[in-house]
């Protein structure tokens, strides 16, 4: 409506001029004076508000320009207001997907491209399971006094949370139960909570040379190694590598590098820390890209590639079962592998919890672990 209108006075204001500028010239202006009069006038008629084409549309230019941040501003602040009332819901409903774990792996632990977690070096912290329990790590990020080599040879045990010792202050567990009784020995715990077997073998790699045990003993967890095994994901949404059975029937890495988990992703990235719209973002996108994947039960072959690995090294190899697994111990008696069953061991109890062993539990498996060294002639009673 404006722009009519001011078309209409530029029209009216111009249709007049031209006929005053007749009026004082004429057809042709016959004297100096009245060209004068003529160009005077056409100078007042174009300095006239209404005759600046370039002034108006840059008015009409600003109006629009006005109405568009406007509209865009009115859209912007609908939009944070809507994403601040979901963020205050999703916080108000704390959803368990959402949290920030409270588990070992995600107190003491942290992303590694290879194994999915380890222990961060050197920290310390307090987790809380069946019960509370202090925790340190070491240089190497296990759960064990600072290691150096020396003339002692080495028994190296490997396995998960048992080793590790969730619920056990560090005195308690079965790997200290066992270092006063094999003084000649050096001994080191070298579990991770929540590892399956493919885990443990590529950290038995990774710490080789700077161990070089000379006896390996493989703690298995037959509460979850097996579905440790089978999959890429466990427990919170950890991602891991895992092992699928080739065409040739050994196995084959997969998995690696192994893309940031859920919790991770809540420690490390900043936006996803603080915000908890952006962990929904980060838990679909993890659902949609890294899926959970299921493959066949690799377990007596992961055994296998262990023992392989070690005595491959010069060193012997055994193995301690935490609970009856009758596959794996036909398995390990076909293959002359001795074990030791650490069955009926006292454990913590509740399904939540992960039944790991009490004190008196732990000093049962040290006992039958030294009697299992001993039937071997690495240690005499």
């Amino acid at each position: 409506m404006i722009f009519s209108e001011s078309r209409f006075t530029l029209f009216r204001i111009i249709l007049q001029g031209e006929v005053r500028l007749r009026e004082i010239t004429g057809v042709r202006a016959r004297s100096l004076e009245q060209r004068r009069a003529a160009c005077s006038y056409r100078t007042k008629l174009f300095v006239h508000p209404y005759f600046q084409p370039f002034q108006i549309m840059q008015g009409f230019a600003k109006a629009r320009l006005y109405r568009i941040l406007w509209s865009a501003g009115v859209t912007l602040g609908m939009a944070c207001a809507t994403l601040l009332a979901l963020e205050v819901f999703l916080r108000v409903c704390d959803f368990r997907e959402l949290r920030e774990g409270g588990s070992e792996r995600s107190l003491g632990y942290r992303y590694d491209a290879e194994l999915g977690w380890a222990a961060v070096p050197n920290s310390i912290s307090r987790v809380t399971n069946a019960r509370t329990v202090n925790v340190r790590h070491n240089s190497l990020g296990l759960r064990d006094e600072e290691f150096s080599r020396d003339d002692k040879p080495v028994i190296m045990f490997l396995g998960d949370s048992f080793v590790w010792g969730l619920d056990a202050e560090a005195g308690e567990r079965f790997s200290e139960l066992l270092k006063p009784r094999i003084p000649n020995y050096k001994i080191l715990a070298a579990g991770v909570s929540g590892y399956g077997s493919d885990q443990e073998y590529l950290l038995l790699r990774r710490l080789w040379p700077q161990v070089k045990p000379a006896v390996v003993v493989l703690v298995f967890c037959a509460d979850n190694d097996r579905l440790d095994n089978s999959s890429n994901i466990r427990y919170e949404g950890y991602q891991k590598p895992y092992f699928i059975i080739g065409a040739d029937g050994q196995p084959v890495l997969k998995g690696q590098p192994v893309p940031l988990s859920r919790q991770q992703y809540f420690q490390d990235v900043w936006w996803v820390r603080n915000l908890w719209l952006a962990r929904i973002a980060a838990s679909i996108y993890l659902k949609i890209w890294h899926p959970v994947l299921f493959v066949p039960d690799p377990t007596e072959k992961l055994v296998g590639m262990i023992r392989a690995f070690v005595e491959g090294n010069g060193a012997k190899f055994f193995v301690a079962i935490q609970h009856r697994d009758d596959d794996l111990a036909r398995y390990l008696q076909q293959n002359g592998i001795p074990f030791a069953s650490l069955d009926g061991a006292a454990a913590y109890p509740g399904d939540g919890t992960g039944g790991h062993w009490t004190p008196e539990g732990q000093a049962v498996v040290a006992e039958r672990i030294f009697k299992l060294l001993s039937e071997n002639n690495i240690v005499v009673r």
